[in-house]
C-alpha cells in the first residue's frame, strides 16, 4: 500500500513542478508534459543539488528542487531543439 501512496505523491509533485516550471519558462504544454518534466527534473535537480552538498529534506524543498531540474530541462531541450 505504501508504494502505490508514494507513487500518486511522486506524480501529484511531479506535476506540480513541471506546471510551475513551465509558467516560469513560459511554455504552455498538456498536463502528461508536466508530470514527466516535473519527476525528471526532480531527479535531475536533486542529482545536481547533491552533487553541489545539498539535500532536500522538506516538502517545500523538494517541489523547489524539482522545479530547478524542470527549468533546467526544459532550457536544455529547447536548446536541443534550436528554439
Amino acid at each position: 500500500m505504501g508504494n502505490i501512496i508514494n507513487t500518486i505523491i511522486t506524480i501529484l509533485i511531479g506535476g506540480l513542478a513541471g506546471w510551475i516550471a513551465g509558467r516560469l519558462m513560459n511554455k504552455s504544454a498538456g498536463v502528461l508534459f508536466y508530470i514527466i518534466i516535473g519527476i525528471l527534473g526532480g531527479f535531475f535537480g536533486s542529482l545536481l543539488f547533491g552533487l553541489l552538498g545539498f539535500s532536500a529534506n522538506s516538502p517545500v524543498a523538494t517541489i523547489i528542487v524539482a522545479v530547478a531540474g524542470a527549468c533546467l530541462l526544459i532550457f536544455l531541450i529547447d536548446k536541443i531543439k534550436g528554439k
